[in-house]
């Protein structure tokens, strides 16, 4: 498959098929219970959850715990992650695609993204967080490395592939209707719940 971008290529392919085996544990699913308990505690309960950039569903799985009758999507590129992804939610509910690419049929309570937008091409953001805020009818979740002017870091041994910013000011900048609601800092030292240095952001149309 033609991708726009070297950096959806590079987690399409056999980095993306690694990833798999280092995201992935009962521990990881203790940590993100924790996360999203206090990420989303400002939240109506939400009926329609959809993620991007879900790889097998660590994620969902924390939320179908703590919103057992919401209803799940998700969009991931990485094929063998889709296929383990898709026993969780469901073939129709997993759209094997790049964000880019990903066309939303609906809205969702809740649109979110964590440790995803990190790894996109700055150059195509603007079009990941239409993407986003066109899915969402309330409320979206950013969980991610913010640093508040854009950097490059080498990641794993490759350039180009990590970048930090203040993803959720530009949104907030983009779109006029959107408020943050909440913030808050996920610590990899901690030492009951740990996640990967995670700056989260909740916010809400109006």
């Amino acid at each position: 498959m033609a991708y726009k971008t070297s950096q959806e290529q590079f987690w399409a392919g056999s980095f993306g098929d690694e990833y798999i085996s280092r995201n992935r544990g009962e521990s990881l699913l203790a940590s993100n219970l924790n996360f999203f308990s206090k990420a989303l505690e400002r939240t109506d309960k939400p009926g329609k959850i959809i993620e991007f950039g879900a790889n097998i569903g660590m994620n969902l799985r924390a939320l179908q715990l703590l919103f057992p009758e919401a209803e799940l999507a998700a969009v991931e590129i990485n094929e063998a992650a889709a296929s383990q992804l898709a026993q969780l939610i469901g073939d129709q509910n997993t759209h094997n695609i790049s964000i880019l690419d990903f066309k939303a049929s609906e809205q969702y309570d809740l649109a979110f993204i964590k440790g995803v937008l990190i790894h996109i091409d700055p150059a195509i953001l603007p079009e990941v967080y239409e993407k986003i805020y066109l899915s969402s009818s309330k409320y979206i979740l950013l969980g991610e490395y913010y640093n508040p002017s854009p950097v490059s870091i080498p990641y794993r041994g490759h350039t180009d592939r990590l970048f930090k910013r203040d993803f959720a000011g530009e949104l907030l900048d983009l779109y006029s209707d959107l408020h943050l609601v909440d913030y808050g800092f996920a610590y990899r030292r901690d030492p009951s719940f740990p996640q990967d240095d995670i700056n989260w952001f909740l916010l809400e149309k109006k």
